[in-house]
């Protein structure tokens, strides 16, 4: 147990340093698959921690490693680092210097926290067994996802099945609190794109035209019961579209009308099948009604499914560093993460950590243009992964 005191230590004692990387990563975002200076950076920070033994991946990701006193076993530690394409609303001393992107999910947390982390287990090579791999993963949000190029590497095929932890900020749980979960976590992610076709004309003459409009809205209600009354009620399931495109006007019926959504599940199989069940059902019903339908579908990440004995493993090593009163029971989750490809083929836990306070007001959700974080959540975010990373390698 003496570790836990000595990383709690060390946590306190450098997290203001990576409160200042967090802030840079946050002035500088970068979008998926553009995350050269970030990659520099970040490199430039493993360096400067002594850590030499860093590979390049997936384009401008990065897999460093740190090996403690002797072989043993292998942990791998993952951190995203792309950011979104939304224009900041926060008036910070360090907002997103680049218009129209920021880190409005927390990669820039995340980084800084897996840097910490990095440091403390620098710190600590003499006092244990195995390696650490760090990955910091470039494109996490734009589909297929970096995860998808970086189990392709030799870097990280080499490394076989071995645990795999990740962490996500989340601004709805309190900081200084985590959040895990068994089994199934967080849902599988497909993006729909419907190009309805009809005859356009006047508005005043139906009898002239055939009229997409009518025929989108018909196939968003109906779509519908792909939820409602053919998926197993038990398997979690979302059909949602969000995005309509008619560009008529009051008198002019267009020719076509785009749709685009997503359908989102838990269950591989039932995810196939309902796919092609939305396919047959907006093609013959478009039909039906004297148009056309065509569905791409833009195949996202698996759903994410936490390994049982890993995760319980972790949970109570949290506990035991945090207090059983800050470790809480996470509900399933809709959102998608391609960290859901990692745990498909290894043991891995994806856990969240708290970074709201109410009394500060950093409250905004995810993916919003005032989101924020608590920042004396990366002594804890470091801090936990350390501890968690060395608790696994010595099971």
């Amino acid at each position: 147990m003496g570790n836990r005191a000595k990383i709690k230590s060390l946590a306190a004692k450098f997290a203001p340093e990576f409160v200042e990387v967090r802030r840079h990563l946050h002035q500088y975002p970068e979008l998926s698959f553009q995350e050269y200076n970030t990659c520099s950076f970040l490199k430039e920070q493993l360096l400067a921690l002594g850590i030499m033994d860093i590979e390049s991946v997936a384009g401008t990701g990065l897999l460093a490693t740190i090996n403690g006193r002797e072989k043993g076993k292998t942990v791998l530690l993952r951190a995203d680092i792309d950011a979104l394409p939304i224009h900041e609303q926060n008036t910070i001393a360090y907002a997103s210097t680049t218009d129209g992107v920021m880190h409005a999910c927390g990669h820039d947390a995340h980084s800084a926290s897996l840097l910490l982390c990095a440091k403390i287990l620098m710190e600590l090579k003499g006092d244990f067994q195995g390696s650490v791999k760090l990955l910091f993963q470039p494109a996490e949000e734009l589909s297929p996802g970096g995860a998808i190029s970086v189990i392709k590497e030799k870097a990280y095929t080499v490394l076989g099945s071995i645990p795999h932890i990740g962490q996500h900020v989340r601004p709805d749980i309190p900081v200084g609190k985590v959040g895990f979960r068994s089994g199934k976590f967080m849902a599988s992610m497909d993006e729909l794109f419907l190009t309805v076709k009809g005859k356009g004309g006047h508005a005043a003459m139906p009898e002239k035209i055939i009229d997409p409009v009518l025929i989108a809205s018909h196939i968003i209600v109906a779509a519908q019961q792909l939820v409602s009354r053919v998926a197993d009620p038990k398997i979690p399931s979302v059909l949602s579209f969000g995005k309509v495109i008619a560009n008529g006007a009051i008198n002019v019926i267009p020719n076509e009308v785009s749709i685009e959504g997503t359908f989102r599940t838990m269950d591989e199989d039932w995810r196939k099948t309902a796919l092609e069940k939305l396919e047959k059902l907006v093609t013959t019903m478009a039909e039906a009604m004297g148009g056309s339908c065509e569905l791409k579908i833009n195949h996202g990440y698996p759903h994410l499914k936490n390994d049982s004995t890993l995760t319980e493993n972790l949970r109570i090593q949290a506990k035991d560093y945090l207090g059983e009163e800050n470790v809480e029971e996470l509900d399933q989750w809709m959102a998608a993460e391609d960290f859901a490809y990692y745990t498909q083929h290894n043991p891995a836990c994806f856990y969240m950590l708290g970074v709201g306070n109410t009394q500060e007001n950093i409250t905004s959700g995810l993916h919003t243009p005032t989101f924020n974080i608590d920042e004396s959540a990366l002594e804890l975010g470091g801090g936990l992964m350390a501890w968690l990373a060395l608790r696994t390698l010595s099971v």
